[in-house]
């Protein structure tokens, strides 16, 4: 049966709006995007506190922060590596160092602003903003994740940082309260623990039936916050599988599959595979199809994890 699906910019934005009707300290920060990060309604009800910078996103982290500093929640949403490699110093020493509390979200993360090609893909985002101590990252893996996720994000007093797709999603998960620093075990298993972030997430469920069909009891792991990320519970499930294996759109370096490598050589001793981007200039394409040649569709993942624990 298809699952139904949702637009994650969309449903960002209509999930601030709807918090920001309760919340009159939410304010918006564009950079010449807002319409495509889901803001179109929050501009028409609240044009007072919508503020439009144009192509400038160093400068409007530091205006973001400036807003904070007067009591205000500001969330500035644009294409993920334009908030986080352009204006890195900014929200290293702006938002960072200065503990603002600035809500920063990255759209079209990993590779699915496919067809533009390297300078609009987000795969470093993970490994750079974890440098910069004191962010929480957050990658919700569907829609009703997103928007419990959102409300957690803004009810935070601490900086953030949240990175969302581009293509539809489907609802895998109940609505539920999001816990920051929490994952989630999606399913039970004894073989290998898999551990997954953001918009895979489908994918990794999928792969999970597949190896079930293959005699592979896999234990999936739903990790939607990477820093700080839940590491009791990759700890007991490692323990009991004694392999893990990571998939996130991201360079295999510096992301989710190398925090819980560092978890593993420091606590667990248990090897890690690492399933995502390598870490060269990604090709362009369509984006389905990047998925599959990077082996990072269901038959891959399955394919890969199989490979890893015969």
């Amino acid at each position: 049966m298809e699952l139904q699906k949702a637009d994650p910019r969309k449903t960002f934005g209509a999930a601030v709006t709807e918090i920001a009707r309760q919340n009159k300290d939410i304010v918006i920060v564009s950079a010449d995007s807002g319409g495509s990060s889901g803001f179109g309604d929050f501009k028409k009800e609240f044009p007072q506190r919508y503020f439009e910078f144009g192509i400038a996103e160093q400068g409007a982290v530091g205006m973001a922060c400036g807003l904070a500093a007067t009591g205000k929640i500001p969330v500035f949403c644009a294409i993920a590596p334009f908030v986080t490699l352009r204006p890195f110093e900014m929200f290293r020493n702006d938002i960072g160092y200065m503990r603002q509390n600035v809500k920063i979200v990255g759209r079209n993360g990993g590779i699915s602003y496919s067809d533009l090609g390297s300078t609009h893909h987000s795969l470093e985002d993970f490994a750079i903003i974890r440098m910069i101590p004191g962010i929480q990252i957050f990658a919700p893996q569907d829609p009703n994740e997103i928007k419990s996720a959102v409300k957690a994000m803004l009810e935070s007093p601490e900086p953030a940082y949240m990175r969302i797709g581009n293509d539809p999603i489907p609802f895998l998960f109940d609505e539920s309260p999001f816990e920051i620093g929490k994952g989630r075990i999606v399913r039970s298993g004894k073989d290998v623990t898999i551990i997954m972030t953001g918009s895979l997430a489908a994918s990794v469920i999928k792969a999970g039936e597949l190896l079930a069909q293959r005699g592979i009891e896999a234990e999936i792991i739903s990790m939607p916050t990477i820093c700080p990320i839940d590491a009791d519970l990759i700890k007991k499930s490692a323990l009991k599988t004694k392999r893990i294996i990571t998939v996130e759109e991201h360079y295999i370096i510096g992301g989710l599959g190398g925090i819980v490598s560092e978890l593993s050589a420091e606590f667990l001793n248990v090897p890690v595979k690492r399933l995502g981007i390598p870490h060269t200039y990604a090709v362009s394409g369509p984006y389905q199809e990047l998925l599959s040649y990077y082996k990072l569709d269901a038959e891959g993942i399955a394919d890969s994890a199989e490979a890893a624990i015969r």
